[in-house]
């Protein structure tokens, strides 16, 4: 089950997604649901359509499937997201 604690190690693909920091101030309140990930990327669908958002310089806000806030640093998401299940880093949950 996917949890605060354990979500680097499972899909963000179909998760819903809010941008609450960025080097980018015009992505900041971007919000929609991840349907894409590239190493340095997710593409989110939201009300503006498609946007690709850089992981490195940004802070992503996503919901769990349960409901539970969990605020990831992008850089720690910048790898393929297959490597991305050896790896552990403490997220905080919202």
């Amino acid at each position: 089950m996917i949890s605060p604690r354990n979500v680097l190690r499972h899909e963000l693909i179909g998760l819903d997604v809010l941008v609450v920091e960025a080097s980018n101030p015009a992505l900041v309140g971007l919000g929609g649901r991840i349907i894409d990930e590239t190493r340095n990327t997710l593409v989110i669908r939201g009300g503006e359509g498609l946007k690709r958002v850089q992981k490195h310089c940004t802070r992503f806000r996503v919901t769990l499937p349960d409901g539970i806030l969990v605020e990831i640093d992008g850089s720690v998401l910048v790898m393929a997201p297959e490597k991305r299940i050896n790896v552990q880093h403490k997220m905080r949950g919202k």
